[in-house]
C-alpha cells in the first residue's frame, strides 16, 4: 500500500493511492475519509480542504466472493420498459474509473462542498 504525499505548486498536497490488489469499498472509503479531510488536524465539517488525490492502478482491483456476477447495477430512463440491468463485471470491464468514482461519490456527503471534494480526485488506469 505505497502512499505518498507531494506538494504541488499552488501549495496544495497530492496523495497518491496505488489500488493493485485491494478491495474496492476499502479503497473508495480510505479516499472519501481523505477528500473530506479527516485525516488532517485542522479538519472543518464546513471547508474543502487543499488537496489532490490521485488514484492509480484502478483496472488491478480485487473482487472478493461472487460480486463480479450477483451485484446488479439498474438504470431507468423514465421510459415504461426502459429498466436496464448490468452486473458488476460488465460495468468494471466498460469503464473501471467510472465504477470508482461513482462509488466514492455515494460515500461523500450530499451537500454543495461534494462536487468540489470529488473535483479534487483524478483516476486513472494502469501506469
Amino acid at each position: 500500500m505505497p502512499k505518498t504525499s507531494i506538494k504541488n505548486k499552488n501549495n496544495t498536497n497530492i496523495i497518491v493511492i496505488d489500488a493493485t490488489g485491494r478491495s474496492l469499498g476499502r479503497v473508495a472509503s480510505e479516499i472519501a475519509h481523505k477528500l473530506q479531510g479527516k485525516h488532517l488536524i485542522a479538519f472543518a465539517r464546513n471547508k474543502a480542504p487543499l488537496l489532490q488525490i490521485k488514484v492509480i492502478n484502478v483496472d488491478k482491483i480485487r473482487f472478493t466472493g461472487n460480486k463480479l456476477e450477483n451485484k446488479i447495477y439498474y438504470r431507468f430512463s423514465g421510459y415504461p420498459g426502459g429498466l436496464k440491468k448490468s452486473n458488476l463485471r460488465q460495468e468494471f470491464t466498460k469503464n473501471p474509473i467510472r465504477l470508482m468514482r461513482k462509488t466514492v461519490e455515494h460515500m461523500l456527503p450530499k451537500n454543495r462542498l461534494n462536487r468540489v471534494m470529488i473535483n479534487n480526485l483524478t483516476i486513472s488506469k494502469s501506469e
